[in-house]
């Protein structure tokens, strides 16, 4: 039965908006074809173009259908008579719009992440690089006149191998480079330290809050690294790479997530690194260095147990934020003082950590690197280490305001 209908143009007030309603073209078998227009929106009775995906519903953003009350006019039915089935479909619609609404922006794991970088990988990166402009800045020894230079030639520490000296210099070079966004090498480096602490397999940003989660003070951790440049971050690179000294890591970064002792866990690291540089630069650690052949090996041994050091007396003695400075210096004069001690400190807590087996909530780590040039030097004693001798390019120096501060960076 087919019959005409005329309907007279009219507007009805939805929500405060317009709904306009043009003349019904034809009803064939009981349906309309007419479709309602509203705010510019072709409102049809068809479930699929509602449901799918149609292009009109979906170009709009999902506040300004909300404002506009089509969801809630999806879910009515409008004033038209809806069948059953249809009223199902809507509802499903609206669920689904407003499953939609609460996404919330998420970093989605990348089928290619970034991989992460050994400190080896890291290390050679800065043996190839031309570092040679920084050459005539380095000062990687106090320099001492008088009375002061005569004492400490006759009673002072061994000094520094010859061959050895451009290994040395290397690290000071390192210690005056820049975080540079262009260096695959350098966000490789950054990616490693934030997966390896946090656990997690996706990359982050280069900038944003989630870097205060591992211990830096802002959203850019090259604005942390005054007076270590990027050694600071190599440090903690191999503080995290190394299947030895990682556990540890992370049982740090536990505690400096303590709701009352807790310290920014990067810039703590940092300082440890500003310490270990200072010893090295006061040739403290050149008797060590002449043993293994080695300086880095060395000085990566010393970061970490400057830091063991500082844990331990963080944690024993219940320390919190405002004793930070207090602690800084006493760590840094004990290290000064005692620099084999705190190596043998470091080898007796490896080595008991290792005869326990992986300590309790840890689990073997199938993305450890292999050992460091600094764990095989322990193991045998230095014996060999001249078949792997290193060669090095560049040298610089730290700034010398920094020298002897101890205070959170």
């Amino acid at each position: 039965m087919e019959e005409d209908i005329d309907v007279t143009p009219h507007t009805e007030g939805l929500n405060g908006l317009s709904h306009e309603c043009k003349p019904l073209e034809e009803i064939t078998n009981g349906h309309s074809n007419h479709k309602p227009v509203m705010n510019g929106l072709i409102i049809s009775h068809n479930v699929k173009e509602q449901t799918n995906g149609s292009a009109p519903l979906r170009s709009l953003p999902i506040s300004a259908l909300k404002q506009n009350g089509l969801l809630q006019t999806l879910a009515a039915g409008g004033d038209q008579p809806q069948l059953a089935e249809e009223n199902v479909e809507l509802e499903k619609a609206r669920e689904e719009w407003e499953a939609l609404e609460n996404v919330q922006p998420a970093l989605t794991e990348d089928s290619s992440p970034t991989p992460i970088i050994s400190f080896n990988e890291a290390l050679q990166y800065f043996q190839t690089t031309d570092l040679g402009d920084l050459l005539k800045n380095i000062q990687p020894t106090i320099r001492r006149t008088g009375l002061a230079a005569i004492t400490h030639f006759l009673f002072g520490p061994p000094r520094l191998h010859r061959e050895l000296l451009e290994e040395r210099d290397l690290v000071f070079a390192i210690a005056q480079c820049h975080v540079d966004n262009s260096q695959t090498v350098h966000m490789r480096v950054l990616q490693t330290i934030y997966k390896r602490l946090i656990g997690s397999r996706l990359d982050c940003p280069r900038f944003g809050a989630h870097w205060e989660n591992i211990g830096f003070q802002g959203t850019d951790p090259a604005t942390d690294l005054r007076g270590t440049g990027f050694l600071g971050l190599m440090h903690t690179l191999y503080f995290v790479m190394d299947p030895e000294t990682l556990p540890l890591a992370r049982d740090i970064y536990k505690l400096s997530q303590h709701p009352t002792q807790n310290f920014p866990f990067s810039v703590m690291s940092i300082n440890m690194t500003r310490i270990a540089l200072q010893v090295l630069r006061e040739e403290a650690l050149s008797k060590e260095c002449n043993r293994r052949q080695q300086v880095v090996g060395v000085l990566n041994d010393f970061y970490v147990a400057t830091y063991l050091h500082l844990y331990q007396l963080w944690k024993t003695q219940q320390k919190t934020i405002v004793d930070s400075g207090f602690v800084l210096k006493e760590v840094e004069l004990f290290a000064k003082k005692n620099p084999k001690q705190m190596l043998r400190r470091l080898e007796v807590f490896l080595k008991e950590r290792r005869a326990g087996g992986a300590p309790r909530g840890t689990s073997p780590d199938p993305q450890a690197q292999q050992p460091s040039p600094s764990l095989g030097a322990r193991a045998g004693s230095g014996q060999g280490s001249k078949g792997k001798e290193m060669h090095f390019t560049g040298v610089c120096d730290l700034p010398p305001d920094m020298e002897g501060e101890a205070r959170l960076i």
